[in-house]
């Protein structure tokens, strides 16, 4: 049951009945909402109805307000409402709606939250797509748990998601990568030929050891043979098996986190498919390729600058800060022109919906590649770009420096062997993505309130155990075929307050599939938690508010199917972040 999407249809019934009556013109309730007020004080649920609908139905606010409340409280299920302000209405309803929360979250199980609201629509999520030249490092372990947070939201939320990683196998690093395995080759033959011969790994390359075994792999393979090709052969000859041997890596380290993309995307093979120029070429025939000279970048207009006629693409036709090139002057294609192919690809393979989860630092492909999809698709497909901010390690609250140009940057494998993959998963959504976050190893570990996941799953796990120690006096089938009568008999305000925070569970799920923000599963967990922690501390100082009471089974009854439903609550979003709702701590 979704309590919130259930009162909002109830407030539009109200809305045709004045419509019917000639009190207000047919107009659209698609702006009028239902929802918890931000003070509970308040009241239940507020809604705007009358302040959204007050101008085009040309009536007062606080006089349209009054004839809205008299045919809400109408529905037996509303005990109160009160006018506030310019023309709010605030609503407090009855215990016998929330009950039929419980009975519906025993019903549902795990599933419960499961939303239509996505009506299967086809959503492209790209996220990760990390250069495969060596292991993912902390600021892509955010990418990817953003994304495939994201991802599994947008499937809650009944969307149809493919979740893709492209991988950017053409290009310079993919050169530097070649010649660093080769020099890691040269280190192996030595190393078996004990000839003495010292390899030096230059700045500009990689110097990570995880490049050793494929050096080795090489030499077992090839011998001499690759020190007698010329340099641009021996990197054809190892391309597809270093490359490879980095994909590997990668999905071994994303397998750690639980994440496994459905496609994987080559750039090499879309170059090699002429995508590049299979895009431009449609792009050239919409009349969107010119020659051009573009005026020099910002701030260097008194400096030396040289204008050179490009191929410019008309970006700025459709939202981007000016045109962009397609090739630079010497014929070759630019940066965005695989980009660009890329999307076409997708476009091609029915995804007219697509989200791209990228870094900061990469806001500014966002316009460009933004207007290449609407370019290429008529302004018929949306990109949507999600831009993550950085990643601060801390121990102890003091900072960890690491240098990836020298090898020594915190791997994926490394975070998650140290914390554990529900630490990182869950810490990872307790910042909105667009905020810079602090891992802190010491608080990732601690068992305490301050660390999220503990406090959280520790909830879960009690939960379970209040459960499993009174199964034999009330068993599981009898809770969960309770009555709605015998539910009645939950009437502390602290019961009350966290059947409430139980019954927003749908309308999170919803609102945060919709924002792209699945940080909001985390924080709504929490403050869960935080209910069920409450209501235990005050059964320890009270008695007659313990979960089970020897002399009283219907009340105890009662109150475990309560624990149940949070249990359950608690687990949906738990599975909902990739989070393992455990049992036992």
């Amino acid at each position: 049951m979704h309590l919130f999407k259930k009162i909002r249809e109830d407030i539009v019934v109200a809305l045709d009945e004045l419509v019917k009556a000639g009190v207000i013109p047919h107009l659209s309730f698609d702006a009028v909402t239902a929802e918890p007020p931000r003070d509970s004080t308040h009241g239940d649920v507020a809604t705007n109805a009358a302040m959204v609908l007050a101008k085009p139905a040309k009536k007062n606010p606080r006089a349209l307000a009054e004839l809205i409340k008299e045919k809400l409280e109408k529905f037996d299920y509303i005990t109160a409402a009160e006018i506030a302000g310019p023309g709010f209405i605030n609503l407090k309803i009855s215990g016998k709606i929330l009950h039929k929360v419980i009975r519906e979250v025993l019903k549902q199980g795990v599933n419960y939250g499961d939303s239509k609201i996505g009506s299967g629509e086809i959503i492209n999520v790209e996220y990760v797509s990390a250069n495969p030249t060596g292991p993912m490092h902390v600021g892509h372990a955010r990418n990817a748990v953003f994304g495939d947070a994201l991802a599994r939201l947008l499937q809650k939320a009944g969307f149809a998601v493919t979740k893709e990683y492209y991988i950017n196998d053409a290009g310079a690093q993919i050169i530097k990568l070649l010649d660093s395995a080769l020099l890691r080759y040269r280190e192996a033959l030595a190393q078996k030929e004990n000839s003495g011969e010292k390899i030096e790994i230059p700045e500009g390359l990689y110097p990570g050891e995880y490049l050793i075994p494929v050096g080795k792999n090489l030499a077992e393979k090839y011998g001499k043979k690759l020190t007698e090709m010329p340099a641009e052969e021996a990197r054809a000859e190892i391309r597809d098996f270093t490359v490879n041997a980095m994909l590997e890596i990668i999905k071994s380290d994303l397998a750690l986190l639980g994440i496994q993309h459905d496609v994987f995307t080559s750039e090499k093979k879309l170059n090699d498919e002429n995508a590049v120029d299979e895009a431009f070429l449609l792009l050239q025939e919409k009349g969107l390729i010119y020659q051009g000279v573009l005026p020099p970048p910002r701030g260097k207009e008194n400096e030396e600058w040289e204008q050179k006629e490009l191929t410019l693409f008309r970006s700025s036709q459709f939202g981007d800060d000016s045109d962009r090139p397609m090739k630079k002057s010497d014929g070759s294609w630019t940066y965005i022109a695989p980009d660009i192919a890329y999307h076409y690809d997708k476009l091609k393979r029915g995804f007219t919906k697509m989200i791209l989860i990228l870094a900061v630092d990469h806001g500014g492909y966002q316009k460009r590649l933004q207007a290449a999809v609407a370019a290429l698709s008529n302004s018929k497909a949306e990109l949507s770009i999600q831009l993550y901010q950085l990643v601060n390690l801390l121990e102890n609250g003091v900072p960890i420096k690491m240098s990836k140009r020298a090898g020594n940057f915190l791997t994926v494998r490394d975070l998650v062997e140290a914390v554990g993959k529900d630490a990182v998963r869950f810490i990872m959504l307790t910042r909105r993505h667009t905020e810079v976050l602090d891992f802190d190893f010491k608080k990732a570990t601690e068992q305490s309130k301050d660390n999220p996941v503990f406090y959280v799953q520790y909830a879960h796990t009690r939960a379970c155990s209040v459960l499993r120690k009174n199964a034999e006096e009330i068993p599981e089938n009898d809770i969960l075929n309770i009555s709605e009568n015998e539910l009645a008999l939950l009437t502390d305000e602290s019961e009350t307050a966290l059947i409430k925070l139980i019954a927003e569970w749908p309308r999170i799920v919803e609102s945060a599939s919709v924002s792209y923000e699945p940080h909001r599963i985390a924080f709504y967990l929490h403050d869960l938690a935080a209910g069920f922690h409450g209501l235990w501390n005050k059964g320890t100082e009270n008695n007659s508010l313990r979960f089970f009471i020897d002399n009283n089974m219907e009340l105890s009854k009662a109150r475990l199917a309560l624990v149940k439903a949070l249990k359950l609550t608690i687990a949906s979003g738990l599975l909902l972040l990739g989070v393992e709702p455990v049992e036992e701590m």
